[in-house]
């Protein structure tokens, strides 16, 4: 293998594993603001109890979240100092913000929530976590904008002396096309699997034998806020899917005819592919089953729209950005994805989150009007659904950046081009290995801790002391205590 194939794969396997933590992460956080602002308006101990035991799940995926997410900033300087050097200048606006104020307020109201129980009143801290939530979304919109110009790069110029793309247009970069339908996409993902994690959990301990009859209720509670959650969620995912695949036909169009196995252009009524086998070599269709006209309205938004194919395409490329005789990662001729991985990544994406989001209109429809199920098929159902939805968003994900290949800058710069120059084989070899082992490591504590506080159930209720009612005799410098 070359090192920009280890590389390639290294870069894969710990942008899907931090991935995984990112959408529970920002869709938890919403859902415990909502508990415990439910337990200060209605005083009900059953939204408090939920609240301290779903924030514990909450901070384990959120330090586990953050300690394989500094890795990714190491990747950029060791294997792919090339594209640093080539994007540096206009990545560094966004991701500087998100450093210096997004993820600083997430950090700073998470600290005041741990700690801040029995020191601010019951609102405040309920804001604190609201605002942890807010920090969660405005670090996913800088982190996608950096990502969206990857796609769609504009708001810059190229300096031919430097060999850098130069930023000219902050404004430009932050409301890219790309990012304006990725962000709220990313969101309703975020959302559909956060609702999927609080589901899947409440509804097997609702279901579970040991569990409490007293305690029932509440888990039920839970389980029906948050399949609401994940079914609009999965409405959202699937509206501004549909606009994001309009513009990724725009400025994109060679992902979206690999999405669809579509091998020569349609002038009108292009058809959707729900199965196709192709050749080895990627350049010819040998069996379809097809929907009619049904991509033409995806991709432009009208059932006579013209998309362009893959072969078409792939002659129109190579005559626009020329040959590399020396690429290693594609054909010197070839600018055209993985066709099995982006097809079916694609198809994978969809399929996910459809059944996610379905499983939880099945679980509201069989708890609707006090009803309490008890077959054991509910509890399989719950069970898989917050899988369903963790594995869609990472389908999701490989679906983008594979269906961008052979760029790692669309237009701009190709993947060989952007690999470090001084790293050699064996360097890459062993930076790889350790950094999976590590990582599998680390997936095996993140395991072991859910599984064993889940297994605990919610907490019995302690109300925690409300600082508006202390006595003159208080004393207001005493430590914080950690709640966890």
């Amino acid at each position: 293998m070359e090192v920009v194939d280890i590389a390639r794969w290294q870069f894969g396997i710990i942008t899907v594993y931090h991935f995984l933590f990112v959408p529970i992460t920002i869709g938890l956080s919403f859902i415990i603001a909502l508990f415990e602002t439910c337990w200060v308006r209605t005083q009900n101990e059953h939204w408090l109890r939920l609240t301290k035991f779903f924030g514990k799940l909450f901070l384990i995926n959120f330090a586990i979240g953050l300690v394989t997410g500094i890795v990714q900033e190491f990747q950029f300087g060791m294997n792919w100092s090339d594209y640093s050097r080539f994007v540096g200048d206009v990545f560094g606006a966004p991701l500087a913000i998100e450093g210096l104020l997004a993820f600083f307020l997430e950090s700073t109201f998470l600290g005041l929530w741990i700690f801040g129980w029995d020191k601010l009143p019951r609102m405040l801290h309920a804001s604190c976590m609201w605002l942890v939530h807010i920090g969660t979304l405005l670090s996913s919109y800088f982190i996608l904008a950096a990502n969206s110009w990857m796609q769609h790069p504009v708001g810059h110029t190229y300096n031919e002396v430097t060999g850098r793309a130069e930023l000219t247009d902050f404004w430009a970069v932050m409301f890219n096309k790309v990012q304006l339908v990725a962000f709220p996409h990313v969101v309703t993902a975020c959302y559909l699997t956060g609702g999927a994690f609080v589901l899947g959990i409440a509804a097997w301990l609702y279901l579970r034998r040991r569990t409490r009859d007293e305690d029932r209720p509440m888990y039920l509670t839970a389980v029906r806020v948050a399949a609401w959650v994940t079914l609009i969620g999965g409405l959202g995912v699937a509206i501004t899917g549909d606009l994001q695949g309009k513009v990724m036909t725009e400025v994109q169009p060679m992902k979206m005819a690999a999405a669809e196995g579509l091998y020569e252009t349609s002038d009108s009524c292009a058809p959707f592919s729900v199965f196709t086998l192709g050749t080895p070599d990627g350049k010819e269709e040998k069996f379809a089953v097809t929907v009619p006209c049904l991509l033409s309205f995806l991709g432009t938004g009208t059932f006579d729209g013209k998309v362009e194919g893959i072969n078409p395409l792939r002659e129109k490329y190579a005559e626009t950005y020329g040959t590399d005789p020396g690429a290693t990662y594609y054909h010197p001729e070839d600018y055209v994805p993985i066709i099995p991985v982006t097809y079916w990544s694609f198809r994978f994406m969809i399929g996910l989150g459809m059944a996610a989001a379905a499983g939880a209109a099945l679980l509201l429809w069989g708890t609707r009007k006090g009803r309490r199920p008890t077959a054991k098929w509910w509890s399989v159902m719950a069970l898989a659904i917050p899988f369903l939805a963790v594995f869609g968003n990472s389908f999701g994900w490989i679906f983008t950046e594979m269906g961008r290949q052979p760029w790692v800058v669309y237009g701009l710069m190709t993947v060989d081009n952007a690999v470090s120059p001084g790293v050699s084989t064996t360097e890459a070899w062993i930076s790889l290995l350790t950094l999976t082992g590590l990582y599998a490591v680390l997936a095996v504590i993140e395991f072991g801790l859910l599984t064993h506080y889940i297994k605990k159930g919610a907490d019995d209720f302690v109300e925690p002391p409300d600082p508006t009612l202390r006595g003159d005799d208080a004393d207001d410098d005493a430590p914080m205590n950690f709640a966890y």
